[in-house]
């Protein structure tokens, strides 16, 4: 039992920074799609279908993390695991993104919002290059470096 347990807490503390991340990357995106919609009277995505789709994103996030080929450069310097990273994970989110609104979009406005994908890139991009930096410096030196204690200069 206790190693379904230290499994289960494993996965879980996996899956929220990712998580966490996207719950508030889509919030911004609501945001901006509330103000590129209004008057149009489509109604604005709940904090539930976010925290939804935080999820899911959170979780394709660590399913793609485990492909083999998800970490094709751990040598080279870290733009190409970012950039490459970027690009899955860019069109996972575009993919899931249109499946869950492509329909009532076309319906009310009879286009696709692209906008929002641009958002969602750089969002993206910047999801990948933390993981990347975190993965290459470490876990502590980068909490030290944002919280605190700062470390000692070396020369």
């Amino acid at each position: 039992m206790s190693k379904v347990f230290s499994k289960l807490k494993e996965e879980f503390l996996a899956l929220l920074p990712p998580t966490i991340y996207f719950f508030v990357a889509l919030h911004i995106v609501a945001f901006v799609r509330v103000l590129m919609l209004k008057g149009t009277g489509i109604a604005p995505t709940s904090t539930i279908k976010i925290a939804v789709a935080a999820l899911i994103l959170g979780k394709a996030v660590l399913l793609a993390d485990m492909l083999p080929l998800i970490n094709r450069f751990p040598n080279k310097p870290l733009i190409y695991n970012v950039a490459w990273k970027t690009v899955i994970y860019w069109l996972l989110s575009a993919v899931i993104h249109y499946l869950e609104r492509l329909i009532d979009f076309w319906r009310e406005t009879g286009s696709f919002v692209l906008a929002i994908q641009i958002i969602l890139f750089v969002l993206i991009v910047m999801y990948c290059t933390m993981h990347e930096l975190v993965r290459v410096i470490g876990r502590e030196k980068v909490l030290r470096i944002f919280f605190g204690p700062m470390p000692i200069p070396q020369v």
